[in-house]
């Protein structure tokens, strides 16, 4: 295996390639991801040729964090409508001012920050 030097890596492992270019994910991979047979996994290839595998996300139902977040915002709208203010002109156009010119693409993978 390469010796890729990543901060945080906690395990390593390989796999070999099949005739038909297929791979079984070893198990203490699936173990430290708790996968389960019929998940789904995503591969992300960053700009320097590592792949990151990660189960997919389905739905924001899905994920549990995310769920428990926005039933705490929906729980704090309903008993704190009071708080709930429109944005001010002003801040508008300082978000505007400081993203003017930068194009995103909300469906492109986050690159790897180093």
């Amino acid at each position: 295996m390469n010796n890729v030097v990543m901060a945080g890596v906690t395990l390593r492992a390989s796999s070999k390639l099949t005739a038909r270019s297929q791979t079984t994910i070893p198990a203490s991979v699936r173990d430290a991801m708790n996968l389960k047979p019929g998940e789904e996994i995503e591969y992300a290839i960053l700009a320097d040729g590592q792949v990151l595998m990660t189960r997919k996300q389905t739905d924001a139902e899905d994920d549990p964090v995310m769920e428990g977040f926005l039933s705490f915002l929906a729980n704090d709208i309903q008993h704190n409508p009071s708080q709930i203010h429109a944005l001010d002109t002003a801040f508008w156009d300082d978000v505007e001012a400081l993203t003017e010119g930068v194009d995103v693409d909300l469906d492109a993978p986050l690159a790897d920050e180093k």
